[in-house]
């Protein structure tokens, strides 16, 4: 198994892909699930859409597939999809109301009628930042055979639902660390329902992990499959 296909998160997204003729990968990052599936042989549409440009060139491998640089706010697609996508707990990043808000209305008008948004935030009640410690760093070996240490420490307090936290990048081959802060924002059930509601989404299917259990409190996850409304 190849690293897209370990990813659980991957692995449930793809029958949803393969399934739709048209698919919006909103913060696609490389590309690899959208590649994946044409791989797998899809033959429709397929568009990635991330805001960065270092991660598109990596995308842009495969050029059977659009590539778009920019997000929900500054794209203006009309009804042109069956699916929209968000993997990676990307949905998180949306830390503002008003970031949550632009960019579920543009995901909304982007879609066709009944077509279905799946995404994923991780469930508060799990409290997964509490791990996220030195003490549970992580180690990958890159392209070039150097080992990658990773610790990730919160900034305390945590407020509300905003977690922000610094990832420490190390290794023997680097004369120095490197860092990168990053927030996110951690919704529970009601209050995601209430945004996808006002965006004037219909909430379908609810799964507290990716082997499609129920969500319970207890789940580490909130994945979600929500639905733009057929026109009347």
């Amino acid at each position: 198994m190849n690293g897209r296909e370990r990813r659980e998160d991957f692995r449930f997204y793809l029958p949803l892909v393969m399934s739709t003729r048209s698919v919006l990968d909103i913060g696609c990052g490389t590309g690899a699930l959208l590649h994946w599936a044409r791989e797998s042989g899809h033959a429709g549409r397929l568009v990635g859409l991330d805001p960065a440009a270092g991660m598109l060139t990596v995308a842009r491998r495969r050029s059977d597939i659009e590539w778009v640089q920019g997000d929900m706010e500054s794209a203006a697609w009309d009804g042109e999809f069956d699916l929209a996508i968000m993997t990676g707990h990307a949905f998180q990043v949306l830390v503002e109301d008003r970031d949550l808000r632009t960019s579920l209305a543009g995901i909304h008008s982007a879609l066709a009628p009944g077509g279905r948004f799946a995404f994923e935030t991780r469930n508060p009640l799990a409290r997964a930042w509490e791990a996220w410690t030195p003490e549970h760093a992580v180690e990958y070996t890159d392209a070039d055979g150097a080992v990658i240490r990773i610790e990730v420490a919160v900034d305390e307090p945590v407020e509300g639902d905003i977690v922000r936290f610094t990832r420490t990048y190390s290794s023997e081959r680097w004369s120095r660390p490197e860092t990168s802060h990053s927030t996110l924002r951690f919704l529970d059930g009601d209050t995601l329902a209430a945004f996808l509601a006002d965006a004037g989404f219909i909430t379908e299917e609810q799964y507290g992990d990716w082997d499609r259990s129920p969500l319970s409190e207890a789940s580490p996850e909130i994945i979600t499959i929500a639905r733009r409304p057929r026109d009347r």
